[in-house]
């Protein structure tokens, strides 16, 4: 039986700038949801509209009978669900049967820690990290992969469908993250290459925007540069993506490679330009498409 508006509440741990937006879709679908995160100033509004605060994630899983989490850092993961000093996470108050949804971007071998203790109490847990930034958070359209069990996957598809477009259950349990380090991995080398290449077009003396219009439609043609180019040429650093949590994404992505043998060189190089930035003032709150002002210097 999948997850249905009026008979499930769903709960969800960490609303930053993509998790407000998503929280919202799941409203806009009918289901209740449970929130909670670090500061509750920032999430007023979403609870004006309906979401139902809750003082900590033990709180959240109590009354929930799915939970997603989309926090920062697998350090974070982990403090949420196995609690600090192991005492208090979701895991230990959520409801019998329940399904968890970590929607963080986080290791794989930590995916499998987590499904092997929701199994041992009983409960489901799914890794389901998500791409697409906060223009897909926003317009539902996130591209969300999926480690885990058939049966959990289908009990909470309905989420992901009211969340994202693209959505597929890749395998057992870490797959979901194994496939995120993918999509990084392509990120990493596309978006170091916008931004070198739009510096190339600004000190060729050519027009960006008409340099985007043009190779845009053609083979160069995707997000990193048709949306997040257009962010560079406007001079948009704003986060949809934050430098410091992609260094973490790639740094993870670095170790997964490491461990399978394989000589990622583009993804070492674009973690290393990235590093870079953030030692800019203020360069880590940048969104990655902040990339540009390195070469553009």
């Amino acid at each position: 039986m999948t997850v249905t508006p009026g008979n499930h509440a769903v709960g969800f741990v960490g609303l930053g700038i993509m998790g407000k937006s998503m929280a919202r879709h799941l409203m806009a679908a009918g289901f209740t949801v449970n929130a909670y995160t670090r500061t509750r100033a920032k999430i007023e509004d979403l609870l004006s509209e309906g979401a139902v605060w809750k003082d900590d994630p033990a709180a959240v899983a109590a009354d929930s009978d799915v939970v997603i989490t989309m926090v920062g850092y697998p350090h974070d993961v982990e403090d949420v669900y196995f609690g600090k000093d192991g005492d208090g996470g979701i895991l230990s108050t959520a409801k019998a049967g329940a399904v968890l949804v970590d929607m963080t971007t986080s290791s794989p071998s930590l995916a499998q820690r987590i499904a092997a203790a929701a199994e041992a109490k009983g409960l489901k847990a799914l890794d389901a990290p998500v791409s697409g930034g906060d223009v897909g958070a926003r317009n539902g359209t996130l591209a969300i992969m999926v480690g885990g069990d058939q049966e959990a996957f289908d009990h909470v598809l309905p989420l992901f469908e009211a969340m994202g477009k693209s959505i597929a259950l890749l395998g057992p349990a870490g797959a979901g993250q194994h496939t995120k380090m993918v999509n990084q991995t392509v990120i990493a080398g596309t978006i170091m290459g916008v931004a070198e290449a739009l510096v190339y077009a600004k000190k060729a003396g050519l027009d960006c925007k008409k340099v985007l219009d043009v190779i845009g439609g053609g083979a160069a043609g995707g997000f990193q540069l048709n949306v997040l180019g257009a962010r560079m040429v406007d001079g948009d650093f704003d986060p949809g993506f934050f430098v410091h949590h992609f260094i973490k994404d790639l740094g993870i992505a670095e170790t997964e490679a490491d461990g399978l043998g394989l000589d990622a060189r583009a993804l070492k190089l674009a973690k290393s330009q990235f590093e870079r930035l953030a030692q800019e003032p203020g360069g880590k709150e940048l969104g990655t498409q902040g990339l540009f002002t390195l070469y553009d210097k």
